[in-house]
């Protein structure tokens, strides 16, 4: 390993006339220069007296599997005294891969992280292993392997076993992921503690709040059997769970998941949507709902005046995951297309989205 010591540092010039001769000068911390001719020089070699440790690390346990994709990580308990410059995972179809292998880079420094693995062979067994680099050197977590879904398969949907919740009682469905989702908005009006959530029907109000509030579309009860309630961030992010107990609402990761299971975000909307121009403003492009997602367009209150938009062109659910600069994740399935909108809104927090509760 190359470094420059920190106890000096090195300057070459050269100085003028016909016996001019290069010199190298070591400037030290007390302040003197030792000045060396290049020609006595044969070599230059140091040694970090002190690099650390290895990172201690361990394999997060592989999840998500699919046919082509599977989702761990690692988390560092300790950086070894030195600072970690590179953290993620190695994988093979050979036993104990390192990062010459194929690698998943995931950030820097100590703490728990996540990796997804993309690209992968259908019906293969992989070798997984989580790994940390700091100046003392690459540590390795535990090996892991596991074998990916035979695939070709095509979707897998099953009726689920459903869940009754503050007097409303949902459908499920059981995707070939091992994903269970409920196949309609949420309705609820209270924790799955028994708390309260404030159903807020003034735009102005709404538009103004920093605490938790439910609404229907337009306020028209008629809409709620359909399309559910709206909630905004404040609902997503409050620790007494606004989905039953067993049930929680989705990370960024599994709506991904769920996404590239249902073949990635420029079709899966398509397949998650229900068909016709009934309850969608025409031409509903490329809706199958082959995943019996059975996703509607419910719409979404606005954040700036609490006006009511969206419905029957769109539908927007919350994930439960920030995003970049603060802001908050959230997917929209249009009318034209079958694409998943990742981020279509400002994000701001008290835009009002619906809801799909996902079980544990």
């Amino acid at each position: 390993m190359k470094a420059i010591i920190p106890a000096f540092s090195l300057l070459l010039i050269s100085t003028f006339g016909l016996n001019a001769q290069t010199v190298m000068n070591i400037y030290q911390n007390d302040g003197t220069v030792l000045q060396i001719p290049l020609n006595n020089i044969d070599s230059i070699t140091y040694t970090i007296t002190n690099p650390g440790n290895l990172a201690t690390i361990s394999t997060t346990p592989i999840s998500f599997i699919g046919d082509t994709y599977a989702i761990s990580g690692g988390t560092i308990t300790n950086d070894g005294g030195t600072i970690i410059t590179q953290r993620g995972v190695c994988y093979s179809t050979s036993p104990s891969p390192t990062t010459a292998s194929a690698t998943i880079i995931s950030g820097s420094g100590i703490g728990v992280f996540s990796s997804n693995l993309n690209g992968l062979t259908p019906n293969t067994t992989y070798y997984v292993r989580a790994y940390a680099i700091n100046s003392a050197g690459t540590s390795y977590g535990d090996e892991l392997s596991f074998t990916t879904l035979a695939g070709g398969g095509g979707i897998v949907s099953t009726p689920g076993s459903g869940v009754t919740f503050d007097g409303y009682t949902y459908s499920s469905i059981v995707l070939g992921n091992g994903q269970e989702w409920m196949a309609e908005n949420l309705k609820t009006t209270i924790y799955s503690n028994g708390d309260a959530i404030p159903n807020v029907t003034d735009g102005t109000i709404w538009s103004s709040l920093s605490t938790p509030a439910w609404c229907i579309q337009q306020n028209d009860l008629t809409l709620e059997n359909t399309y559910g309630k709206l909630y905004n961030w404040y609902v997503v992010t409050d620790i007494r769970n606004v989905c039953p107990a067993g049930w929680h609402l989705p990370t960024h990761q599994e709506w991904s998941y769920l996404f590239n299971y249902l073949g990635g975000e420029s079709i899966a909307g398509g397949k998650m949507k229900t068909t016709g121009t009934q309850l969608w403003w025409s031409p509903n492009g490329g809706a199958s709902n082959e995943s019996g997602f059975s996703a509607l367009p419910g719409g979404y209150r606005r954040d700036t005046d609490g006006e009511f938009h969206g419905i029957p062109g769109d539908g927007t659910w919350w994930s439960s995951n920030e995003g970049p600069s603060s802001n908050v994740w959230s997917f929209t399935i249009g009318y034209a297309g079958g694409e998943i909108y990742r981020g279509w809104y400002s994000h701001d927090p008290k835009y009002g989205f619906s809801i799909r509760c996902l079980k544990n």
